[in-house]
């Protein structure tokens, strides 16, 4: 592990297996870290928010070595690609597009580093001049999802350092290799020790460590909305600050005017593309019912073509989920589908192709006979299975959107730019795309309403999570009025 700029093993000594999804075998030792392995690296992280070394780099330094931070990564891009299919077993083509687009996360925010400006105020008292001015908050525990590790590291990693702040990360302890190996990396550019810290290992041991202990300022977290509770909680008790990305049930909304060509490659895409396993994942599709035959009909013939296999080839559109219980998981939600009685039109199963019998595979799903109430419409499965749900119009199409208690994303295909523009405005989510699905951005602010998080990543906003506000009041007069009356 990465603690004050030198690399250690756990002080227990101990390390733990991560498997490959694609064949279920071990492929690599990680240091099981604990509770003394986080304060030391929380320790040398706020040792280095206050040294020297850090706050001597201004923000157009801090810029500079986020742009150079840039540069190594693309250098890199192709090797932590391969180690993060290893690791989470999604595609290697959508890895590689990850590793080479999260440079632009340390891009953008090393430009904008510079540019947080203050304001002097035109205050109404007279004889004081007053400015405010926007401060580093200091150390963030930035905890880390196994879907997407270092794509969304760079989400809080680059706003975190180009505010100033310093960082201790708690990967996924399902896919931590990819995060040490971009921690020798982030070494290689310069940064001064203890301002990056990287502890691997369990929720408990080392997740919960992390959000409790009193130098930490602020936790940023992706994940689960149950284990996003939690952390609120615990945070609550030393007030810290808080960005959580949790889940999502997102709605792909299919109107009847809609190109249906499209709107069934829209559909694919937002829920069998890396296997279901995004927040944003579309896995709700309201379809207006006078079309609803035919686009199913459609969806399931070019969903069936969808080649499974080892994601590290080309060919293969879908490959495994990440983790065994994550299978078991999705799995159990396939009966329960079932057993509320939904209809799987497709897959609902694990593949009998005894090439993927190593891996933990479940077929691309669709489960027809579906209404809002059923759990495998309200409940994240995170996984290839997609809920149908007819509606009658427009108005309907909303009440069933809205009616989740997430609000990450949701999709609208239509044709009719009036309806493009005012649909949106109706759906209480953090993000619509209209006529594609799981577009996302360094410029583009990332964040959902209700129980699917609080505060935004990526785009001008996300910077403002890592900073705080302070006010400075200078007298300008030459003598100290009337102590006892406010000013």
């Amino acid at each position: 592990m990465l603690i004050g700029g030198e690399w250690t093993a756990a002080l227990s000594g101990e390390v733990f297996e991560t498997q490959n999804p694609y064949t279920g075998k071990t492929w690599a030792l990680i240091p099981r870290g604990g509770e003394a392995d986080v304060d030391r690296a929380v320790e040398a992280a706020h040792a280095a928010f206050n040294g020297a070394a850090w706050r001597s780099i201004n923000a157009t330094g801090r810029g500079a070595l986020l742009r150079k931070l840039g540069d190594a990564l693309a250098d890199h891009a192709e090797r932590l690609a391969h180690i993060e299919v290893r690791d989470n077993g999604k595609l290697l083509t959508e890895m590689l597009g990850q590793t080479n687009y999260m440079r632009q996360w340390y891009y953008y925010f090393g430009g904008l580093a510079d540019k947080v400006e203050g304001a002097v105020l035109p205050i109404d008292k007279p004889g004081n001049f007053t400015y405010i001015r926007h401060e580093p908050i200091g150390v963030v525990g930035a905890i880390i999802p196994w879907n997407s590790p270092l794509f969304l590291t760079a989400w809080k990693l680059a706003p975190a350092l180009a505010a100033g702040n310093t960082v201790v990360v708690k990967p996924s302890e399902f896919t931590s290799a990819s995060m040490l190996e971009f921690a020798r990396i982030f070494e290689s550019v310069g940064f001064p020790p203890g301002v990056l810290n990287v502890v691997t290992g369990f929720g408990a041991e080392v997740g919960q460590r992390l959000v409790e202990h009193p130098l930490v300022s602020k936790i940023a977290f992706t994940g689960s909305e149950t284990t996003g509770k939690r952390i609120y909680q615990a945070a609550a008790a030393t007030l810290k600050r808080v960005t959580l990305e949790l889940g999502g049930k997102s709605a792909n909304i299919v109107l009847a005017d809609a190109n249906l060509d499209n709107a069934v490659k829209g559909v694919v895409s937002g829920i069998f593309a890396a296997s279901g396993q995004t927040c944003i994942a579309g896995s709700r599709l309201l379809v207006d019912r006078r079309i609803h035959d035919e686009f199913i009909g459609r969806l399931v013939a070019f969903a069936r073509t969808a080649a499974l296999g080892d994601p590290m080839l080309p060919t293969t559109q879908v490959g495994p989920v990440t983790t065994k219980p994550q299978l078991e998981k999705v799995l159990s939600y396939l009966e329960i589908a079932r057993s509320e009685g939904a209809e799987a039109v497709l897959g609902g199963r694990q593949p009998s192709d005894p090439e993927l019998s190593g891996g933990w595979f479940v077929e691309p799903t669709i489960f027809t006979g579906v209404n809002n109430t059923m759990r495998i419409a309200r409940e994240e499965i995170f996984g290839p299975v997609l809920s149908v749900i007819p509606f009658e119009d427009e108005d309907e199409a909303v009440s069933i959107a809205n009616d989740s208690p997430y609000g990450l994303g949701a999709g609208l295909w239509t044709e009719s730019i009036s309806k493009a523009h005012t649909l949106p405005n109706r759906l209480q989510t953090g993000m619509v795309w209209v006529n594609t699905y799981r577009a996302t951005s360094y410029m583009a602010p990332f964040g959902g309403y209700k129980q699917s998080g609080i505060g935004r990543e990526s785009g001008q906003e996300a910077i403002k999570e890592y900073l705080q506000t302070k006010t400075v009041w200078i007298s300008t007069e030459t003598e100290v009025p009337n102590p006892f009356v406010m000013r």
